[in-house]
């Protein structure tokens, strides 16, 4: 079956579902003939990324959740078009987090094998380390992770300098204050999700409200749940503006985390959805990821710096969701930067 083919079929059906196959044909602009057209459409019945509905020529067609969240996207591709020019979903999609999502797998059963492969080296690494030994790998994957998530926020702390300060309280020169206190507050969130493991079992929004408090410390950002309007540079996407809205988001999300029995599921959805809500007025994938850190530590899963990912990809798979509310992407790198983490420091 033409790849192509099927890709135009899911992404004009991503906009307009409930399309006929005429509507389809129409939309795609295709030239394949209508026997064709009819083979890609049942094939991606039978592989799980179309639904239909009705019979006969009253028959319409949809996105299953799966295809709707996992479908490939060629990011190069993707970014081409400038911003004005993306077909995006422009506003929050509350029906993600309450209806979409309970119903995906986000990882398939090959990846799940190579996460449990990975875990196992880690859990059996670790047993060979003594506590000063894993303390200090540990210390290092903290500064690591302090340095690469700053970073991503522009931050421009070289890893040598994120060093020195965090292990000899060494400023360097020519930075911010709000530039050293990113990369200080980072320290201290991470030494309160290794003293206290189990503080986000269960995620609560007051817990995560908690974790922002402590990445956002003397920065100037105001704490807890914002009241007010925020863009994101590079995207038409734009978050709630209601606080009661994100309230409620931030409580889907809990309960969607919460109610998972996979912990490399669990860890992904608080990467992602924490900063597609953005429910703070700053600092909210900085929260993400030490969140999601935090339920990968609370389970004795190997937690991720993200050291070797590039800033410009982490973003762009970010928009990539935020726009698509499509996982792809940002799973990949989650799985490489598992297995980085892994190799690299246990």
């Amino acid at each position: 079956m033409d790849k192509d083919l099927m890709t135009s079929i899911l992404r004009f059906l991503r906009f307009h579902p409930g399309s006929s196959r005429k509507d389809i044909s129409e939309g795609i602009a295709s030239t394949v003939s209508d026997a064709t057209l009819k083979r890609a459409i049942a094939n991606g019945i039978v592989n799980d990324y179309i639904a239909s509905s009705g019979k006969a020529r009253a028959t319409e067609y949809s996105l299953t959740a799966q295809a709707f969240v996992m479908m490939t996207y060629d990011i190069d591709t993707y970014f081409s078009k400038e911003v004005d020019e993306r077909e995006v979903q422009t506003g929050f999609n509350f029906n993600l987090i309450q209806n979409v999502l309970p119903k995906v797998t986000l990882f398939t059963d090959e990846e799940l094998s190579i996460l449990d492969e990975l875990q196992k080296q880690f859990t059996y690494n670790a047993t060979q380390l003594s506590k000063v030994e894993y303390d200090k790998e540990m210390e290092r994957l903290g500064i690591d992770l302090s340095w690469k998530s700053s970073q991503i926020e522009g931050n421009t702390y070289s890893l040598l300098e994120t060093e020195r300060l965090l292990k000899e309280s060494q400023e360097a020169k020519g930075k911010t204050r709000e530039e050293t206190l990113m990369l200080l507050n980072h320290k201290e969130a991470l030494k309160f999700i290794l003293q206290k493991p189990d503080y986000l079992t269960p995620l609560t929004i007051s817990k995560i409200e908690d974790i922002h408090s402590l990445l956002i410390k003397d920065m100037g950002v105001a704490r807890n749940i914002r009241t007010r309007r925020v863009g994101i540079t590079g995207t038409n996407y734009r978050p709630i503006d209601n606080e009661f809205q994100i309230r409620e988001a931030l409580h889907g999300t809990c309960n969607l985390i919460n109610g998972k029995d996979n912990i490399f599921e669990k860890a992904l959805l608080a990467l992602v959805l924490i900063s597609y809500i953005q429910p703070f007025e700053d600092g909210n994938k900085r929260t993400a990821r030490i969140t999601s850190n935090a339920i990968l530590i609370a389970n004795k899963y190997c937690p991720i710096s993200f050291r070797s990912v590039d800033s410009i990809d982490y973003k762009k798979a970010m928009l990539l969701f935020y726009e698509q509310n499509n996982i792809s992407a940002f799973k990949q790198i989650f799985i490489d930067q598992f297995r980085f983490a892994v190799e690299q420091y246990f």
